[in-house]
């Protein structure tokens, strides 16, 4: 259990944030998750990853995901990325993240979380990225 603080903070967080165990299925999934992507938190949860992964970039997906899970290091961690995801009616867009792996006591990867928000200005007429892919792989 996550607590009666734990579970407030990752309802009320203003990114979406996304934990996904190492078979990569949807164990945690806030409110800011719904907002940004679509998906009812029922939707989501339990589902895996490829919900939200773009069908062009599954492949360099898994790979970096299956690599990092069963390695237990992460060259993001801590660190925003830019990447693409697809919302519920499968537009793609891009948001900005942070991603880490989550360890158990004895330092095995037991999962990742992301925390991720939209990374385009909607707002303004040039729209553009309000980052640069510094990174040729996609981690999710």
């Amino acid at each position: 259990s996550d607590g009666p603080l734990g579970k407030l903070i990752i309802e009320q967080v203003s990114d979406a944030l996304i934990y996904a165990d190492r078979s990569a299925r949807i164990v945690r999934w806030n409110s800011a998750a719904c907002q940004l992507l679509g998906y009812s938190m029922a939707e989501a949860l339990s589902s895996g990853l490829d919900l939200i992964i773009p069908e062009h970039l599954r492949v360099a997906h898994w790979a970096s995901f299956k690599a990092t899970i069963d390695s237990g290091r992460n060259k993001l961690q801590g660190h925003p990325t830019l990447t693409r995801a697809a919302r519920k009616g499968g537009q793609k867009f891009y948001i900005e993240m942070t991603y880490t792996l989550v360890k158990d006591p004895g330092g095995v990867a037991i999962g990742s979380v992301v925390m991720a928000r939209d990374a385009i200005d909607e707002s303004k007429s040039n729209a553009r990225p309000v980052a640069l892919v510094r990174t040729a792989h996609v981690i999710l």
